[in-house]
């Protein structure tokens, strides 16, 4: 009669071990994500510092000194632009992958402007928090603004960009003519929790809380969003609007994360959004 007990008694304290060792095992991701989600995040490709950029002699090269990093940055100049486009990129690739379409820019007349965070392409330093983030993107701005004084400024974003140029846009007020954000997120909390309900919010070092930032943009706002985007749901886009009445918000049929400058109906609403500012 005292088997029985003793067989219960062992097999409660293997599923009390086995539980422990889950808990070692979560509680052990979960400190390896607090320290090192940047590698989750932030996927740059990196380039050799002699590595050439510039395609063509409107397109320029550069650097730009931020507190502990040098960022690289290109910027097609066209002889008397319209204005010129702050382009903030998503989470992975560098310049080389990013600057690409020159040619919609100097049809449109916009000036292109644009940056690889620390880290990517040429870039040195590491990203370690949302607030040197942005604050690299502000100084950024800083650097570029007084070339474009009396003419239209666009702010644009794309995928991870869109929670900095919607920070940009919204700290500086009526400065950008217009904000464009493609493939936005909520926030990348919200965005976390439906990719990885597992992990707490609040371990989260990068919110980046879009939502608190577009019903502050002053100046026309355009969220575009591909409606199979599997990485960042269009349902973001949708909330988003709510959140900000003033934008305007197109669906891209078809179009998932990183095929949208593919489609016609995404070109020619861009261009027709520059043509009219």
């Amino acid at each position: 009669m005292a088997a029985a007990p003793r067989r219960f008694m062992t097999v409660i304290n293997l599923a009390l071990g086995a539980l422990l060792v889950l808990l070692l095992l979560y509680g052990t991701a979960l400190v390896w994500l607090w320290f090192k989600q940047e590698k989750l995040l932030f996927t740059p490709d990196v380039l050799a510092a002699n590595h050439p950029l510039a395609t063509a002699p409107d397109i320029h090269e550069l650097t730009l000194d931020v507190p502990g990093a040098t960022l690289s940055a290109l910027h097609l100049r066209l002889p008397a632009p319209k204005g010129v486009v702050f382009f903030l990129h998503g989470n992975g690739g560098s310049l080389e992958s990013w600057f690409i379409n020159a040619d919609f820019y100097r049809r449109a007349n916009y000036d292109l402007f644009m940056i690889d965070y620390r880290g990517y392409g040429k870039s040195t330093g590491h990203i370690e928090s949302e607030a040197q983030l942005r604050a690299d993107v502000r100084a950024v701005w800083a650097t570029v603004a007084p070339q474009y004084v009396g003419r239209k400024v666009v702010f644009y974003g794309r995928s991870l960009g869109t929670g900095l140029a919607a920070g940009l846009a919204a700290e500086l007020g009526d400065i950008p003519d217009l904000t464009v954000l493609v493939s936005p997120y909520i926030s990348m909390t919200a965005l976390a929790a439906e990719h990885y309900s597992w992990v707490p919010q609040t371990l989260l070092r990068y919110p980046l809380r879009t939502s608190e930032l577009v019903g502050r943009i002053r100046g026309p706002l355009m969220l575009i969003h591909g409606d199979q985007d599997p990485l960042i749901p269009s349902s973001h886009s949708d909330t988003l609007k709510m959140l900000a009445p003033q934008a305007t918000l197109l669906h891209i049929a078809d179009a998932a994360h990183n095929d949208l400058q593919d489609f016609d109906a995404y070109l020619s609403a861009f261009a027709r959004a520059l043509a009219d500012l």
